[in-house]
């Protein structure tokens, strides 16, 4: 199963959140199975329409994912996914 990791913004709200195997084939189907496991978590990901928040960025194995509406991106069993939050002030 792919190695899913987060920044430490993502723990912030979902304390227990720590990098971890999900079953997938998709970036869509990592995050659903996210969203399983941790109520609420794919609010912060993906927008109302399902795809990913501007503020959101995910890499599979160091690229980042090109598919930003539906999340069709392929996602091999060893890979990993990195998913991160941009962080922005003034």
């Amino acid at each position: 199963m792919p190695i899913i990791k987060f920044t430490h913004h993502l723990q912030r709200f979902f304390p227990t959140l720590a990098p971890q195997s999900i079953p997938g084939q998709t970036v869509a189907e990592i995050i659903q199975e996210l969203d399983r496991r941790y109520p609420g978590l794919a609010a912060y990901i993906v927008d109302e329409q399902g795809g990913l928040r501007k503020h959101v960025n995910i890499f599979v194995d160091g690229e980042l994912i090109q598919d930003r509406q539906s999340l069709q991106d392929a996602v091999s069993e060893a890979e990993v996914v990195y998913i991160f939050q941009a962080l922005s002030g003034g």
